[in-house]
């Protein structure tokens, strides 16, 4: 067993809760009623999505070695 680490984002919706997607997996997104459940789910969803992809022989990505930087600017939106 090797251990990954993944980058979550957790987006609050307007009726509610949180969507989670993992910028490293493509298409892994769920969806938690508060945060903790949130994560919870997470954790769910990256562990069927590594089973998929060792299922089909693809390489596994991971993020422990990934830098992460926040962003401000001003924007004319």
């Amino acid at each position: 067993m090797k251990q990954l680490t993944y980058r979550i984002l957790l987006n609050p919706e307007p009726e509610g809760g949180y969507t989670v997607t993992v910028p490293a997996l493509p298409g892994c997104v769920t969806w938690g009623e508060d945060i903790d459940h949130a994560i919870e789910m997470a954790k769910e969803a990256i562990e069927v999505y590594i089973e998929s992809m060792v299922a089909s022989n693809e390489k596994v990505p991971d993020e422990s070695k990934t830098l992460e930087y926040a962003l401000t600017l001003n924007a004319a939106v």
